[in-house]
């Protein structure tokens, strides 16, 4: 039986709190620290929920929801799909950043949303940005990201490729990090797939990144290893600041600027 778009607004947004609550528990597990949660109020429709921890395996981890509504810009709505006739939209989604400690650890990014205008669409991806590319992680990451999308028939090269070029510092003409992958707007007409898939991602991320910070948390690192740190969260800014089309929607749609720049590291360095 096909659901309809309530039914749908109902289980995603359901799916992206009971997520953000999973990976908070995961990652409390591993830090001496807890998440500070703040909630807010969009002025337009709905809001959403920040959580944050800054620990000792995690300088700053962010794992935030939201689910809000309203009307496109005029501006704006001539960049979504089925707003010809009306401006209205709504919108759930979970985006998770990590920077960690540890400059051997990869950043870690990943979000999913759905969409729903007069047309309704998922949309997302993750992608791993390390300062230090060691092969074991970047080849687990990647090969965990190809069978999730090989059980629900999803093209893994097309999306891998996508990643790749959506997360390119085209000034600097240097890739973000590793990549991952990235979609938007699937609807294929069977929903129960495509919602199956991005609950299946949202797991894998969480597992990911928790087993791969208990592997590499306690290794040792050099003043050298710092410095390439502090430069690769450079790119990261300039990156979320120039390119990042979910900051761009956030701060077009009166978001909170606190949680769409969450994503932000806590300390980078140019030079």
């Amino acid at each position: 039986m096909s659901k309809n778009i309530e039914d749908k607004k109902k289980l995603t947004s359901n799916w992206f709190q009971d997520l953000q609550n999973q990976m908070i528990s995961s990652f409390e597990t591993l830090d001496t620290k807890r998440f500070e949660k703040k909630t807010w109020d969009r002025p337009g429709g709905g809001g959403g929920t920040m959580a944050v921890m800054k620990g000792e395996v995690f300088e700053k981890v962010g794992v935030n929801i939201s689910v809000v509504h309203g009307k496109f810009s005029e501006e704006f709505r001539k960049k979504i799909p089925g707003t010809e006739n009306s401006p209205n939209f709504w919108a759930a989604g979970i985006s998770i950043v990590a920077h960690m400690k540890n400059p051997k650890i990869a950043a870690a990014h990943f979000n999913t949303r759905f969409i729903a205008t007069e047309k309704s669409w998922f949309g997302g991806g993750c992608d791993l940005t390390p300062a230090i590319i060691e092969e074991q992680e970047t080849n687990s990451f990647h090969k965990g990201l190809e069978n999730l999308c090989k059980k629900s028939s999803y093209d893994y090269p097309k999306w891998k490729k996508e990643c790749d070029e959506y997360f390119y510092l085209k000034h600097r003409k240097e890739p973000r990090g590793v990549g991952g992958i990235f979609f938007d707007y699937l609807n294929d007409d069977n929903f129960e797939n495509e919602f199956s898939f991005i609950k299946n991602l949202g797991v894998f991320f969480k597992d990911f990144v928790h087993d791969n910070a208990a592997r590499k948390k306690d290794l040792s690192y050099s003043e050298e290893d710092i410095k390439k740190l502090m430069r690769k969260r450079s790119r990261y800014v300039e990156f979320n600041l120039l390119y990042d089309r979910g900051t761009l929607f956030g701060l077009k749609t009166d978001g909170n600027v606190d949680a769409i720049l969450m994503s932000m590291p806590p300390r980078a360095e140019w030079n």
